[in-house]
């Protein structure tokens, strides 16, 4: 029935939604449906050329996702997903926070995404790189339960590892800050 309506008659209504669709738009081009920013999606697609290009352009290395899955995620907690080491790397050299946590219950950091998806490099590097883990890994006020993060143990394994590295080679022992 609509079809046989005169033009004037819907003239109103197709002018209010072509503004919605354009405000709609213009907020498409910044964040996607979860949340993400370019820079979110260059950082897991581990596209460093576009890292980097974002990165200059003034794009906020600790920008945080706000989507329904993705309260709070970092570019860097999606490179550690993902064990882009380069992309870590350079988000990490320019400023972004290793111990970054997501909103929610557990408050995952990068480490603990990395160990989730059993990225043993990225924990490594992580882990090398100053990422907090508490002594205790049942401390559930930092970590998740290990049944959400089965990846975990290797982590803790990992951070043994390299405090008996640093204290063998004459270095000072590992201490992290949160």
């Amino acid at each position: 029935m609509i079809e046989s309506m005169p033009q004037q008659y819907l003239g109103p209504f197709s002018f209010q939604r072509n503004l919605s669709r354009k405000r709609f738009f213009k907020s498409v081009v910044d964040r996607d449906d979860r949340g993400w920013t370019p820079l979110h999606i260059s950082a897991r697609k581990g596209d460093l050329k576009m890292v980097k290009q974002l990165l200059d352009e003034g794009m906020d290395v600790n920008v945080a996702a706000w989507g329904p899955k993705s309260k709070g995620v970092t570019p860097l907690h999606l490179a550690a997903q993902g064990g882009h080491l380069e992309v870590m790397d350079e988000l990490l050299d320019r400023g972004a926070d290793i111990d970054a946590r997501t909103k929610g219950a557990c408050g995952w950091t990068p480490l603990h995404t990395a160990s989730k998806e059993r990225k043993k490099d990225a924990v490594k590097f992580l882990i090398e790189n100053g990422a907090f883990l508490p002594d205790d890994i049942n401390d559930s006020r930092f970590n998740p339960p290990l049944h959400y993060c089965p990846g975990l143990e290797w982590a803790y394994e990992e951070m043994k590892r390299f405090r008996r590295e640093n204290s063998s080679s004459g270095e000072g022992s590992y201490i992290s800050e949160s």
